[in-house]
């Protein structure tokens, strides 16, 4: 099961250098020009989790395996990409593609050019939002044409559908992207297929100076006031830094340059939770001698769908989830002491997968 989350921005923001930073590779090139990534760079990274080695500690695990989450780094949108301005089409085309989108705003000055001239984030911001929008104008005018010839054959979800099109163009006319549509229960299948891009989840990334990495500045606190309105969030990070950090692979000198910085963690560790989050995704665990790994669902899964995440035939074998929390399970000191206080539940084929959960699924195919 993969999720991904796609990194956009105008040129020179520091998508490449966040990226590349993330993966700890130099996969994606950083230059000082736009369109330096012509082809969507793929990474997986590791979502960072303190409960799994406090798991793995418990259970003396020899491997501890956690979850992962995919970040295509998607080349630099410019005003006019949903005209095909730049190499518009093609990006366009990619974050069709992905689950959320992680937007890089620049935050900082210097000498890095901007490729419109001065420093602005939420203009930025604006900006790509806007492409976005004309982009799925422009398809839901398409699609319209389609459904309106089919209303008339006497189709009954073309006409629903066009309907729909109709509510959404019309949020998207007023300058309002399509994720501030909220569709009644009969709505949300049809509003699913619209693929539309400005409906897609977003985490706006401010890109700040080296000084400003703690707290912030000025700018990233406008970003911050606009993603408030749009009921969206924001996170803080120098992605200079961040490519600092990834070079270091000494714990103590990690934590040692972290602490000379004021940060308790690097910032990617907060830009990927906020993406795994972004995604509606949570995280269940399993734990033993040989392993402790941990696994990610969406939200509101059931036992049988998680165990399907580990393979296939335990899905469709399910007979029933040992389940322990995972309060319970620190809390008490492991498996064997949960189990005898009683804390190993028996659950079904509906039962809702709660974050934290450790299971052993038995299954017979």
């Amino acid at each position: 099961m993969g999720f991904n989350c796609g990194i956009v921005g105008l040129p020179n923001v520091g998508k490449s250098t966040l990226f590349n930073a993330l993966t700890s590779t130099q996969a994606a090139e950083a230059a000082n020009y736009p369109f330096c990534t012509i082809e969507p760079n793929t990474g997986r990274v590791g979502v960072p989790d303190a409960r799994l080695e406090r798991l793995a500690a418990l259970a003396k695990s020899a491997k501890v395996i956690p979850t992962q989450l995919e970040f295509v780094d998607i080349a630099g949108l410019v005003r006019g990409a949903s005209k095909g301005e730049g190499l518009g089409n093609q990006f366009l085309a990619t974050i069709r593609e992905v689950d959320a989108v992680l937007h890089v705003l620049r935050c900082f000055e210097g000498e890095v050019t901007h490729v419109e001239g001065s420093v602005d984030p939420v203009r930025d911001a604006e900006t790509i939002e806007t492409e976005l929008m004309l982009a799925d104008l422009e398809s839901l005018e398409r699609r319209a044409v389609t459904l309106t010839k089919k209303g008339r054959g006497g189709d009954k979800e073309a006409k629903a559908l066009l309907a729909l099109v109709d509510k959404v163009k019309a949020l998207l006319d007023d300058g309002k992207p399509a994720r501030l549509f909220v569709p009644d229960a009969d709505e949300a299948r049809l509003f699913q297929e619209l693929q539309l891009l400005s409906a897609k989840p977003v985490l706006f990334v401010c890109n700040v100076g080296e000084d400003e990495a703690a707290a912030g500045n000025a700018q990233s606190e406008r970003v911050a006031q606009m993603a408030a309105a749009q009921g969206a969030r924001s996170v803080v990070i120098c992605a200079a830094i961040e490519a600092e950090i990834a070079q270091l692979t000494d714990p103590d000198e990690k934590a040692g340059f972290l602490e000379s910085l004021g940060l308790a963690e690097p910032g990617l560790a907060r830009v990927i939770r906020e993406g795994y989050a972004l995604l509606g995704l949570l995280t269940f665990f399993t734990v033993g001698p040989k392993e402790a790994r941990a696994w990610t669902v969406r939200r509101g899964a059931t036992a049988p769908e998680a165990a399907g995440v580990i393979h296939t035939d335990f899905q469709r074998g399910f007979i029933k989830a040992e389940t322990i929390d995972y309060r319970s399970y620190i809390d008490l000191g492991g498996e064997a002491a949960a189990k005898e206080a009683g804390k190993m539940r028996q659950e079904g084929k509906d039962y809702v997968v709660a974050d934290g959960d450790i299971f052993h699924f038995r299954f017979n195919v």
